[in-house]
């Protein structure tokens, strides 16, 4: 399978970040691509992003609303590095099994760079915020979430995105979602080690991917 890495790291605006994602995705269903496309990126300005089932959700403060092709609660995106992976489902493949494909790849990348990750984590009690509430989808560190991801599938492909905490602003994330974040649940790059980059660990993540090749 070729991997096709679209874009440098790059931040924008939520929307933006969305109709990339559908573009791709589209584009590869359109061209029935045997390809793995994947792409990195930030998000400016912050921005909530709802899953595609949400009730509408109106935060306490003024920031940008989008809504995600995949399904999910809400996400708040500030400081960090989020994944976007589109191919073709492979034969007989169930959602968890695709899910696992690539978060094995995500889990590979981040033990090139010393931190070991693993599945799930201790659920957290929060209704509104999607980083709160572990599944079988998220990926750990010590039994902390660090990263959520969600699924669409369409026409015998997947777009399967997520978020890769860098750091939590707590204070803003509470006042957004007028509730505690449990802070036990959470982790962030920065607590495991500061002194990673988000070049070390976007080059780490290639690295894993390009073994699908």
């Amino acid at each position: 399978m070729k991997v096709n890495f679209l874009y440098e790291f790059k931040k924008y605006s939520g929307k933006e970040n969305m109709d990339i994602d559908l573009s791709v995705l589209n584009d590869a269903i359109l061209k029935k691509s045997d390809e793995l496309f994947v792409r990195f990126y930030g998000w400016e300005p912050k921005c909530i992003s709802l899953g595609r089932n949400q009730k509408p959700f109106i935060p306490s403060v003024e920031i940008d609303v989008v809504t995600r092709p995949t399904g999910g609660r809400a996400l708040l995106h500030d400081n960090e590095i989020t994944y976007m992976v589109v191919g073709k489902i492979p034969d007989g493949y169930s959602v968890i099994q695709t899910y696992k494909m690539v978060s094995d790849i995500l889990i590979d990348g981040f033990k090139k760079l010393s931190v070991n990750l693993a599945y799930g984590g201790d659920r957290g009690g929060s209704n509104k915020y999607c980083m709160n509430i572990s599944s079988g989808a998220d990926i750990s560190y010590m039994g902390k979430k660090l990263i959520g991801s969600a699924q669409f599938r369409r026409e015998g492909y997947f777009l399967q995105h997520g978020s890769i905490l860098r750091d939590i602003d707590y204070s803003f994330f509470e006042k957004v979602f007028t509730e505690p974040i449990d802070r036990e649940k959470i982790i962030t790059i920065n607590e495991i080690n500061p002194k990673l980059t988000d070049d070390e660990i976007i080059q780490a993540l290639k690295e894993s991917f390009l073994k699908l090749e």
